[in-house]
């Protein structure tokens, strides 16, 4: 055990203040909402609970013929999602990143359009979508393309504002065309954590794309809807095991796969 201590420092005015503010907005919160933690240990809720988790504990395996088709249709809409979104992300990155677009204007307008999406989150993105094309699973491709963009674009622009700027200025200076720059200073330099960004957005999408459909979106995430209503609970449990042994799964070789590329 590491016997090292760590440097003592005083607690600053400003970090008193806001541990105080934390604390009155945990209790004005839970005046407000009535959500006691006693709730949580209440006979009642806590007999449901393990009622429940019983019921999953034992799952109807011969609910698979179903669930599995639902699970690959899952897992295709996390692809072409992460496909789109990440094709997308690639051109627009490169053009608000400063050191590639030198207008600031046209870079501010485009990072401020980006932020916005930004800040809608996956269900709400489904929701947006079922209520434009129609219950299914392209809802949930579009909305997991929408969500895509918002993950690896600005992952993206900020890789590509830390490179090397001396391949551009030679070749800027050669007279190269913005195309040339891209292609022979810009991306030798940026695919790696390219391909890498799109792998960490593809195992959010895994897990995001079997909760859209529970809202209309596609895949398994329908069917988790379906039993959970109908308190079939050993259904849901085996929907839950193989959504978890496939997350599992895509998450090892996806992490895998990005700490190769980075060495």
């Amino acid at each position: 055990m590491n016997k090292e201590k760590l440097p003592k420092q005083k607690l600053k005015t400003w970090t008193i203040v806001w541990i105080l503010v934390l604390i009155v907005g945990c209790v004005v919160s839970i005046g407000d909402t009535g959500a006691h933690i006693s709730e949580l240990f209440d006979p009642n809720n806590f007999d449901n609970f393990s009622e429940i988790l019983v019921q999953m504990f034992h799952p109807d395996w011969s609910y698979a013929t179903l669930a599995i088709p639902k699970l690959i249709e899952t897992l295709k809409m996390a692809i072409l999602g992460t496909f789109i979104g990440s094709v997308i992300s690639f051109i627009y990155g490169l053009l608000i990143a400063r050191n590639i677009v030198k207008n600031k204007a046209v870079t501010g307008i485009l990072r401020l359009i980006m932020n916005v999406i930004r800040t809608i989150p996956d269900l709400l993105l489904g929701a947006i979508f079922v209520a434009i094309v129609g219950i299914g699973p392209i809802a949930g491709i579009m909305a997991l393309s929408v969500f895509t963009f918002g993950i690896v674009v600005k992952l993206f622009y900020e890789s590509v504002e830390t490179i090397d700027p001396g391949p551009i200025e030679a070749l800027t200076a050669s007279g190269a065309s913005k195309i040339q720059v891209i292609h022979y200073a810009v991306l030798p330099q940026i695919m790696t954590y390219f391909i890498s960004d799109v792998l960490y957005a593809f195992e959010i999408n895994v897990r995001a794309s079997t909760v859209l459909g529970y809202i209309g979106a596609g895949g398994i995430g329908l069917y988790l809807q379906q039993t959970l209503q109908v308190f079939e609970y050993e259904k849901t449990g085996l929907i839950i095991f193989v959504i978890i042994i496939v997350v599992l799964i895509i998450d090892y070789i996806s992490s895998k796969f990005r700490e190769a590329l980075m060495k």
